[in-house]
This record gives C-alpha cells, structure tokens and sequence, in this order.
C-alpha cells in the first residue's frame, strides 16, 4: 500500500471538496492514486464533478486576438506568476498572438513565424528565457473563424489588455445585428469562463469521459440495480448520465445569470427579438496551466537541504 501523505490528502481535498477523513479514507482504498480516490468520493456522493477541474498547474498568460470574423489563443507558460508581470514577456506574449491569427493553430508552425524584431517566434522565446532567467514554453494555440456572424473573444483576471488566466472564444453565425452578435458573444464568453463546458453539445463530449461518468453513476446506483434486469438497469444508469451531458455541454447548460434558460434558447430569442438570428457553432477555452503537473515543493525542506540542516 502507498505510504498516505499529508500533501496528498490537501491536494485531494482542494480538487475534490471532500472532508480529510474521507479523503485520507478514499486515498487508503485506492492506493495512493489520486485521480482514482476523486471518482471513489464521487461515487460515494462526497465530491462534486465540477471540482476536479480545480486549480491551475503551471504560470504564465493566455493571450486573445480577433480580426474580422476570425479569433485565436494562445497560451504561453513560464515558471512563476512574477513573469506575467513582466513587460518584454507581456509583449512577447501579445506579438504571438497577432502573428497566431494568421495560422490554423498548429505551434510548431507558429515557432517558425518572424517577429517584429525580425527574429523567428523560437530565437525571441529562447532570448526571453535567457533574460528573464526563467524557462517560457508557447504551449498551445486555437483559432476560430465564422463566415456571417462574429467571433468574440473575452479574457478572465486579465494582467493587461487581451491577455490573462482564461481566454475565451465564442463563434457565433447568424443575421442579427452586429452590436447584437458581439453583447451576445461577451455574455456567452464570461458564461464559459464560469462555466467551463466540456463540448459545445452533450453527443460531442469525449466518449472516455461519458464512460467514466457512467462507470460512476453504475457504483453509486449500486443497490438500486441489484437483481434488474440488463434493460431496467440501463434506464435507471441513463438519468444521471444524460443529467451530466446536459450540464456540462455548453449550448444545453443553463446561462449563469438566470440559472435557468440554456444557452441555445437564450441566444436564438436574443437574436430574434433584434430582429435576426444566431447560433453559437463553437468555443474555445484555454484556462492557464490545466492539464499540466506542477511539482509540489516545501520550500523550507529545500532550504534546509541545500543548507544540510536537518529538518525536526
């Protein structure tokens, strides 16, 4: 059995919400294994799905740009947040993304492309690094285009103009008014910034999620299948499933200011009452550092360490 630590169990409880006993409990019962210890507690009604997306990973600034009817981000790491403050790093960052606009997403396209200052993305990133003394990684990027409608771009905790911890783009197509499409594109865009979707629809979301999810709600119905037939049991495993797909597909999830009207009804009666139309057909959410582990360090041990005072 893995040795139980005590930064397991906060790093369990700050992704999960759950009590330190059950997290300690759900840690023991999955050997140490983190990402299975969240389904446990979900599975036991001690944790909500929504917190497993909890913090962020790593640092640095997600940059947004839009021009006609097309949009990109881009997201652009560093070690620490002192960086995302830094002016030749905020530059770098803003420069990137223009030139991303340009392209369909792919980065190592993008490493190719010239600055301003005439050297490629790739020379101007290792001189950042080499100046600033932090290491600096251009990550991802996305584009979005819309033949007749707008593409909205809106940034979350911004450290300047188009660049933040979030960005968001929002495509919508339709005939509506263009003041219209761009009040309704800032409101869906700080919906999905709150929200955070998986898909635009629930049939698009990543098959392994919708198993897991099931795989969840067959543990947690448990008693109430025993001894169903195949058929019944499917049925009653089908509710809560469907209730994840729709709360978690952006165009079926309820707007966060009124809680209740999904998003496509709320778009589509919008528009009509401006005298148009307009359907979102995509998004794109980058959220700083999601998806990538950061390395856990006490800096007092490291101190210590390096000082070769023990620690006690």
């Amino acid at each position: 059995m893995a040795d139980i630590t005590a930064a397991m169990v906060k790093e369990l409880r700050e992704r999960s919400g759950a009590g330190m006993m059950d997290c300690k409990k759900a840690l023991a019962e999955n050997n140490g294994d983190v990402e299975a210890s969240i389904d446990w507690l979900r599975a036991k009604g001690l944790a909500s799905a929504g917190k497993k997306a909890g913090r962020t990973a790593a640092e640095g600034l997600v940059g947004v740009a839009v021009e006609g009817n097309k949009g990109v981000v881009v997201e652009v790491n560093s070690e620490t947040d002192f960086v995302a403050k830094n002016e030749q790093f905020q530059n770098f960052v803003r420069d990137v993304t223009k030139l991303a606009l340009a392209g369909n997403g792919d980065v190592d396209a993008l490493k190719a492309e010239t600055m301003p200052s005439g050297k490629s993305v790739e020379e101007a990133l290792t001189e950042n690094i080499a100046t600033i003394g932090e290491n600096q990684n251009l990550r991802r990027a996305k584009t979005l285009s819309v033949g007749e409608g707008a593409v909205v771009a809106y940034v979350h905790n911004a450290a300047a103009p188009g660049m933040g911890k979030i960005g968001v783009l929002v495509a919508i197509e339709g005939d509506a008014p263009a003041e219209k499409l761009q009040s309704l594109g800032k409101q869906i865009a700080m919906h999905i910034a709150a929200a955070n979707p998986l898909a635009l629809t629930g049939e698009s979301i990543d098959p392994a999620v919708i198993e897991r999810e099931a795989a969840i709600a067959r543990e947690k119905n448990a008693d109430k299948i025993a001894g169903k037939p195949a058929d019944i049991a499917e049925k009653i495993l089908k509710g809560p499933v469907d209730k994840f797909r729709k709360e978690s597909a952006l165009l079926t999830q309820a707007v966060v200011f009124d809680g209740k009207t999904p998003v496509q009804d709320y778009v589509a009666a919008e528009a009509k009452a401006a005298g148009g139309s307009a359907t979102i057909v995509d998004f794109v959410r980058f959220q700083l550092g999601e998806g990538i582990e950061k390395a856990q360090s006490d800096f007092a041990a490291e101190v210590a360490a390096a000082s070769g005072v023990k620690q006690g």
